[in-house]
């Protein structure tokens, strides 16, 4: 992250108040006239809804347990160069995760699948991201 380009990241579980602060932030921005990019942290999943599924059964079937909050079920690096390539440049990429058909029909899909990576809106003012998992970087810009 960097003064230039910063990072902010509102994590937590379901319930936790993501959704809320994340509209707080939103009005802050448009108060301010900043311009966000948006990144969700469900496009950080590694699979498809079909594709979790075959993983939990190959993970059962080995006597293994795959849990969609970890990093068997999640890019984390990914998250992280994210964030690093954000920081050091104001771009990068960005998908969504389409959890519903209101989501889904729109992009010709299904539930449970990406639509395909795009380049992040640019200028931006700062990269504005929502999750259940933050990111750490070493990194510095």
């Amino acid at each position: 992250m960097s003064a230039k380009h910063p990072v902010i990241a509102v994590t937590g579980s379901s319930g936790a108040g993501t959704t809320t602060t994340s509209l707080a932030f939103r009005k802050i921005f448009a108060q301010l006239n900043l311009h966000a990019a948006e990144v969700e942290g469900d496009s950080f999943h590694r699979y498809t809804r079909p594709e979790m599924d075959m993983a939990i059964r190959k993970a059962r079937d080995a006597g293994r347990h795959i849990s969609y909050f970890g990093p068997e079920a999640n890019d984390f690096g990914l998250l992280e160069q994210t964030f690093i390539e954000y920081g050091q440049s104001g771009k990068g990429k960005s998908r969504k995760y389409l959890h519903t058909y209101d989501e889904a029909v729109p992009w010709n899909q299904v539930p449970g699948t990406f639509t395909p990576w795009q380049s992040l809106p640019e200028p931006t003012d700062v990269l504005f991201y929502e999750g259940l998992h933050g990111g750490r970087s070493h990194a510095t810009a």
